[in-house]
């Protein structure tokens, strides 16, 4: 929960795959036992050129260390909160996190094939989107025959009919 000014947000804790959560403890991992360490080498190194006022190299890895101490500190608070599922149990009668759904524009057209997965899992290119987009959350709780208005980056809304959907397998 978050507090402040008169007012207070409940913060839900990121659905994400177990993949996803995987790959950001490897991250974690990589900046704490090699880049931090060799951060700390550098400006070792960079300290023994002298003046520190004008000593370029030793400014260039201080800025570093506060780069890789910042990414560390996000890394350790998204993966505290973050809650991870393989989206196994999903049934696919309502779009939801875990589903792949097929739709079309109301007035024809082609069909679009998506599959709405964890706040870290997007991939666009692959027709993957996180639970927490606009788009997905246009659709989230709809069921087949249902019509959603989706949001555009190009004008108006498109809407959109739901022909089917399934639980995602990986």
């Amino acid at each position: 929960m978050v507090a402040g000014e008169n007012r207070t947000t409940v913060v839900e804790a990121p659905i994400v795959s177990w993949e996803s959560l995987e790959k950001r403890k490897s991250e974690l991992e990589e900046i704490t036992t090699k880049k931090i360490p060799a951060n700390s080498k550098e400006i070792g190194v960079a300290r023994s050129y002298g003046d520190l006022k004008e000593n370029h190299e030793f400014k260039a890895a201080k800025e570093m260390q506060a780069v890789l101490m910042r990414r560390k500190s996000e890394l350790e608070a998204m993966i505290v909160s973050a809650q991870g599922t393989d989206f196994s149990g999903v049934k696919g009668d309502e779009v939801a996190i875990g589903t792949v759904v097929e739709y079309q524009p109301a007035d024809g057209g082609e069909k679009k094939t998506i599959t709405i997965l964890g706040a870290w899992d997007s991939d666009p290119d692959k027709g993957i989107l996180s639970y927490q987009t606009a788009v997905a959350q246009a659709l989230v709780r709809r069921k087949v025959g249902d019509t959603a208005e989706l949001p555009s980056e190009k004008g108006p809304r498109t809407a959109v009919v739901i022909r089917s959907i399934r639980p995602y397998r990986s």
